[in-house]
């Protein structure tokens, strides 16, 4: 076993790091429709000082899913059970799905989160009363998040416009996809549910950067 060892590490030691093969693949988070709070729209919606219930952690550090829901309402129709993701913010979001716009009879606007300017609006009900938002209901635009470090092992940088491949039956390509390399990020690729089914997209997927 010694002489195993010994020889093991001479040929590490001669190896270049560039030769070693290094994984390219990045996780897939699907998501479905969603809403951001801020601590105004909490007090209204659930009471004074009100305070979330987390359920469960996110992939993104500080992130998760929260144990309560509200019902987003537009001017043709409404959506129940719409999760909130914490923690609070500070301005509201909703994000939709492409599909969502018609039943609620809203012009989806495709953006970054946090992209707010000149997007919909429309109302939050919850258990203790509505909260109209004017502007802040958005489609999320493909993303992928990920450290500046890891950007530049991948040889991108923040805010650059990529494709992605999918493998599979029902594999494909995805155009238009943002990097978001930023601190404190968790390495993955962000799509949504309409986009996840359309490509046969599983929880355990992976994807490669196509520049």
């Amino acid at each position: 076993m010694e002489d195993y060892e010994a020889i093991l590490n001479a040929i590490m030691a001669h190896l270049n790091p560039n030769d070693i093969p290094k994984d390219e693949t990045i996780p897939v988070g699907i998501s479905n429709r969603h809403i951001h709070l801020s601590q105004a729209a909490v007090d209204k919606l659930f009471g004074s000082d009100y305070q979330l219930t987390k359920l469960k952690d996110l992939s993104q550090p500080g992130q998760y899913a929260c144990k309560e829901c509200l019902t987003i309402c537009g001017p043709r129709g409404v959506i129940e059970k719409v999760r909130i993701l914490g923690p609070v913010r500070g301005e509201t979001q909703v994000e939709i799905l492409q599909s969502d716009t018609f039943k609620l009879g809203i012009k989806g606007a495709l953006r970054l989160s946090g992209d707010l300017r000149n997007t919909p609006g429309l109302t939050l009900i919850g258990p203790n009363g509505s909260y109209e938002i004017q502007q802040g209901v958005i489609i999320a635009k493909r993303h992928i998040h990920m450290l500046p470090e890891e950007a530049e092992r991948f040889g991108v940088t923040d805010g650059q416009i990529v494709s992605i491949d999918f493998e599979g039956e029902r594999g494909g390509s995805l155009n238009n996809v943002v990097i978001r390399a930023t601190a404190n990020s968790g390495l993955e690729c962000h799509i949504d549910t309409e986009e996840a089914n359309a490509l046969g997209v599983v929880p355990g997927t992976s994807i490669k950067i196509r520049k």
